[in-house]
């Protein structure tokens, strides 16, 4: 990510979410919270790309699950969560370049599950629609 994309996502509003393993592969990951909503986004690069040159996928499916399953352990206030279910619906290609923006949303929560939904836009269109049910796991 160049300091210049950096220093706009900064000025935004936008903060790094400290990560590991796979997210941190392809992140960095920012969060932010607008009028209560959480938000979250991925500045794409070069590395993002498949085949045609366009976002791949799976980049949009891990920022989709990801930010659902943060959400999901806000609304619930539990730390431990496990997706059960997600699926992922492609509406338009992202291109290189373009921030990926997610705002989930919560729409049901059980004494053991959170049932959420979100979209996946860059600038104003809608590049995917994803919904998945979060099973709350027990403290360690």
């Amino acid at each position: 990510m160049t300091k210049s994309a950096a220093a706009r996502m900064t000025a935004d509003g936008w903060e790094i979410v400290d990560t590991s393993g796979f997210l941190h592969l392809i992140g960095p990951l920012w969060q932010r919270v607008v009028d209560g909503v959480h938000e979250y986004a991925i500045v794409t690069e070069d590395k993002h790309h498949n085949r045609r040159g366009l976002v791949q996928g799976g980049v949009i499916m891990t920022l989709a699950d990801r930010s659902c399953g943060m959400t999901a352990r806000y609304a619930a206030g539990k730390e431990h969560m496990a997706t059960i279910q997600f699926d992922t619906h492609f509406v338009e290609s992202g291109k290189i370049g373009e921030t990926l923006v997610s705002r989930p949303h919560v729409v049901r929560i059980t004494r053991s599950l959170v049932f959420i939904t979100t979209e996946v836009t860059a600038a104003d269109r809608v590049i995917a629609m994803a919904s998945g049910v979060f099973k709350i796991l027990r403290s360690e």
